[in-house]
């Protein structure tokens, strides 16, 4: 391991994947299952040219990294010091040759990279639309979790330009901006094609919400098998297990 990577106020956390770590601020924002459920819900094909928009930690592109055989992904964050924090977290684990991180107001991505040159774009956006009111609205939370930086039509808008025709817009959110969700997609040319709603348990309303888009595609859209991520007794499902890589056997030993 290389500590010149890590700081003294950081972290190293096990990803679970392929040996992959990723380099961690507890005082900041730290990534979630909502990013980790999007890694696995999206369909990347080999040789693709992939963007993460809002990337954070980079969390996203590496577990890209291990989980597809995309060519490139790119991670954009507008944050300094989160970007720096990506970028060592995509040397930690020795994958400079296929993730480059970005340091750039995803509103300005257009000055870096070419329109219409990606296969998939793949976002996890501040999920809060009320900016005002914040203690600290430059804070690294409040910039993850509020539009203070980015809206959700800037997020759409920008997607829909970089992807090339019939490319893949991937995104998780929370449900009860869907329709605010399905109306700027289709207005930017993103056709909803696959929505899968996440329960915290059965007996639970769903509280994040996965989408596929396709940038020109036809209008059929098709819902998937909700997605529990916790059984009666509290303990993951077997699916949450899978997607996290845990070990089955291991895992019903402990319960």
């Amino acid at each position: 391991m290389n500590h010149n990577l890590v700081m003294e106020h950081e972290r190293i956390d096990d990803l679970q994947c392929k040996g992959l770590r990723l380099i961690q601020d507890p005082k900041g924002f730290c990534f979630g299952i909502d990013a980790v459920l999007l890694s696995n819900f999206c369909e990347i094909k080999r040789n693709w040219k992939v963007i993460d928009l809002g990337t954070g930690t980079g969390i996203i592109p590496v577990l890209l990294a291990g989980k597809t055989d995309a060519q490139e992904i790119i991670g954009v964050e507008i944050q300094k010091e989160v970007a720096q924090m990506a970028a060592r977290s995509v040397q930690l684990n020795h994958l400079e040759h296929r993730v480059k991180i970005i340091h750039e107001d995803l509103n300005n991505i257009l000055n870096h990279s070419e329109a219409h040159s990606f296969d998939a774009v793949t976002a996890n956006p501040p999920y809060m639309n009320e900016g005002g009111g914040l203690l600290n609205p430059e804070s690294m939370k409040a910039i993850a979790r509020h539009e203070v930086k980015c809206t959700l039509e800037d997020i759409i808008r920008i997607s829909s330009k970089l992807l090339k025709d019939r490319g893949h817009f991937y995104m998780v959110h929370r449900p009860h901006r869907l329709v605010d969700i399905m109306c700027l997609c289709r207005q930017y040319k993103l056709e909803p094609k696959k929505l899968r709603f996440v329960h915290p348990n059965k007996n639970k309303r769903p509280n994040i919400l996965l989408i596929q888009c396709v940038k020109y595609g036809g209008t059929e859209l098709k819902f998937m098998d909700p997605l529990f991520v916790y059984n009666e007794d509290g303990s993951y499902t077997d699916e949450i297990d899978q997607i996290y890589g845990r070990d089955l056997e291991e895992v019903r030993k402990t319960l």
